[in-house]
């Protein structure tokens, strides 16, 4: 293991003890500010990392953290935001039947699923869009 990647989850590791909410394990340790995304600073890096057992670690570290979280009162929060996705009714029901099936709200199955990594080979691009740019609701 690099020292680099010793430092990340040892750091990881160190904010994981202190038994935060999961939001805040992840906005200090995957968020845009995060630990991670500090010492890996490139797509490559980033990439190559999460690709490493240490960030499936991290992954599962942050799995433990939403289970225990289940809305405790109290502790750091942040305010939460509505987003609106658009997809096909044979999806819906898909989701509606694994959260079922998983004994969990869509909500939270939802959540797990954007939490998890994904391969840059299966997410179609927005043609005509820059870097920066959001595409039109």
């Amino acid at each position: 293991m690099s020292e680099l990647r010793q430092d990340v989850f040892r750091a990881a590791e160190e904010i994981f003890e202190q038994r935060p909410s999961w939001v805040t394990f992840f906005r200090e340790v995957l968020g845009v500010d995060g630990i991670v995304r500090q010492m890996y600073r490139t797509p490559e890096a980033l990439a190559q990392f999460e690709q490493s057992p240490d960030y499936q670690k991290i992954q599962h570290m942050l799995a433990k953290l939403r289970e225990n979280d289940a809305d405790l009162p109290g502790g750091p929060r942040e305010p939460t935001r509505v987003i609106t996705v658009r997809l096909p009714k044979s999806l819906h029901e898909s989701l509606k039947s694994e959260a079922h099936d998983r004994h969990t709200s869509m909500n939270k199955l939802c959540i797990s699923k954007l939490l998890q990594q994904i391969d840059d080979e299966l997410v179609p691009t927005e043609v005509g869009l820059g870097m920066s740019e959001e595409p039109a609701a």
